[in-house]
């Protein structure tokens, strides 16, 4: 099967038509050997560069969304008002680098997952997942 019918499947199965400018946004995001970490904004100005025509920032939004509500991505809120996507939707740790605002994935090799002596009545845990937050220590620099 094409990439394109991959494509067009993910989309279908998402609830979503298979338009032009959702096929580039798939293309964007699975087409590529290595995991790939984006803000909506940066995605949407990515691929308007790409096909030399704007695309609509809903559009984005939309496909996104339906692409994370089905499973196919992973969402990363860095604080109230920023998130980051991720296409590797496995349960991992992330270095966020506020000088650069860079999402690094990092391993179990680089951080020992927590362990919770507790857990909140009523609830199960899915997963534990660790953001750490990283900026350029000014104090060594000297």
């Amino acid at each position: 099967m094409s990439k394109n019918n991959d494509f067009i499947e993910k989309l279908r199965s998402s609830g979503l038509r298979p338009t032009k400018q959702r096929l580039k946004i798939c293309e964007a995001l699975f087409d590529r050997d290595h995991t790939f970490h984006f803000t909506i904004n940066d995605l949407a100005k990515n691929i308007s560069e790409e096909l030399k025509e704007r695309i609509s920032l809903a559009t984005v939004y939309n496909t996104v969304h339906a692409f994370k509500t089905k499973g196919y991505l992973k969402e990363i809120s860095i604080n109230s008002d920023k998130s980051y996507f991720d296409t590797n939707t496995t349960n991992h740790h992330h270095f966020f680098d506020e000088d650069t605002n860079e999402l690094i994935d990092c391993n179990e090799e680089v951080i020992e997952t927590p362990k919770i002596k507790k857990n909140i009545l009523g609830k199960k845990i899915n997963s534990v997942e660790v953001l750490v937050k990283v900026a350029t220590d000014n104090q060594n620099q000297k």
